[in-house]
């Protein structure tokens, strides 16, 4: 009897556990599938880059990012905006996709490039330098776009900064 009692409180814990996760699975899916994007532009050496962006410009934005979601786009991105020019860092904690992180400065220069970041991790990655926005590209992206620091991000954003 009492491993019946176990085992049906093993499952039951396993049940709710479940029922937790899914729900903000389904959330995060939703949100990726109709979140409004808007077009940003990276003038490289090699010519232009384009890409459709979500863009965060509020705390829980910012804070929620990419956490959770299991893909995006090959010519998608994210925009964290921080309204002030400022050092700034990152982490991965919740987020399973691997990242290049581009930070920005406030006239729209890439200032520096994360590359590949560690899904899952806690680990912080430092912007370096005042930037006003970081630009999160699946992992790889920048080295195979030919995207380097200098290079200039066309978005209303750095406009009249």
């Amino acid at each position: 009897m009492f491993h019946v009692a176990q085992s049906v409180a093993i499952a039951c814990l396993v049940l709710t556990s479940s029922a937790q996760i899914l729900p903000v699975a389904a959330q995060t899916a939703a949100q990726a599938a109709t979140a409004q994007t808007e077009p940003l532009t990276i003038v490289t050496k090699s010519g232009p880059k384009r890409f459709e962006v979500e863009v965060m410009r509020d705390d829980a934005g910012r804070s929620r990012g990419l956490m959770f979601r299991r893909h995006m786009a090959p010519e998608h991105g994210m925009l964290f905006d921080f309204e002030r020019i400022e050092p700034v860092t990152m982490w991965m904690k919740n987020t399973y996709l691997p990242l290049d992180m581009v930070f920005i400065r406030p006239d729209g220069t890439v200032s520096r490039i994360a590359a590949d970041t560690e899904p899952l991790s806690t680990a912080i990655i430092p912007s370096g330098s005042p930037v006003v926005a970081v630009l999160e590209l699946n992992a790889g992206t920048a080295a195979k776009l030919g995207i380097q620091a200098g290079d200039r991000v066309e978005h209303p954003m750095f406009k009249g900064r």
